[in-house]
């Protein structure tokens, strides 16, 4: 088994930009909750064709993949096969909504919930089942689309009557956002440790501008440096949510 550090360089060279930002709190997340003598034991809700389960297993994880595409498992099985972690990652069928019935409770060290609540009819009952399928001290990694960045960016694409009406949305019942979920964790017996902006300045830079030498890594480097800084981190296209289960 590799040592946590070598996990985690492993995890974040997979690709650069909010990927590669991603990938490294994952990193983090894992080296956390790994026990000395075993393997990490992940579980990635609506993981699909294996974008992170492939890498984190190639890192030293076992991972389980749920997701309701069987289309998505078999291209996972196949990019694990040869990526040589095919008895690393293991493909469950099934909506994440019952999970319950689909996974074993309490079994895994890290769960990954990545733009499901999103999809869902109940985000709050699929916030609990993923509550139930993480150990006690365990993490959730919840990534949730940010409705406040679609604002700014309509406004600085010259586009005010559409940044009004997404401003005006914002308060809409039911909408689920980085602060609605963060109510639903509370909810759900889980506390949010941390919380990074993915893509803070990404989705604002016009593509013209990347085409300067370096452009693109000094986008990665400065969507890094204000993925935890405050004002910046809240205008994030997405945020990520770091979640633990208490132990009690």
């Amino acid at each position: 088994m590799s040592s946590p550090s070598t996990e985690r360089g492993a995890v974040e060279r997979v690709r650069g930009g909010r990927f590669g930002l991603l990938s490294g709190l994952l990193g983090d997340a894992v080296q956390a909750v790994t026990v000395p003598g075993r393997l990490p034991r992940l579980l990635d809700c609506g993981g699909g064709s294996g974008a992170f389960a492939v890498p984190l297993a190639s890192a030293g994880a076992d991972v389980t993949v749920l997701d309701v595409s069987a289309d998505a498992l078999a291209t996972l099985t196949r990019r694990a096969t040869e990526a040589g972690v095919g008895d690393r990652v293991h493909a469950v069928q099934g909506d994440v909504e019952a999970m319950g019935d689909l996974v074993e409770p309490g079994a895994f060290d890290l769960v990954l919930a990545h733009g499901v609540l999103e999809a869902v009819d109940d985000p709050a009952g699929a916030l609990r089942g993923v509550a139930a399928a993480v150990r006690p001290g365990g993490l959730v990694s919840v990534l949730v689309a940010n409705p406040v960045s679609v604002v700014l960016a309509r406004a600085l694409a010259g586009d005010p009557a559409g940044a009004l009406h997404e401003l005006r949305s914002l308060d809409a019942p039911g909408r689920v956002d980085p602060a609605s979920v963060a109510r639903l964790c509370a909810d759900a017996g889980l506390t949010v440790e941390a919380r990074h902006g993915i893509g803070v300045f990404s989705d604002l830079v016009p593509g013209s501008a990347l085409d300067a030498p370096g452009a693109r890594d000094a986008l990665a480097a400065l969507d890094a440096a204000a993925a935890s800084k405050t004002p910046f981190a809240e205008l994030a296209g997405r945020v990520q949510l770091r979640v633990r289960r208490p132990l009690g």
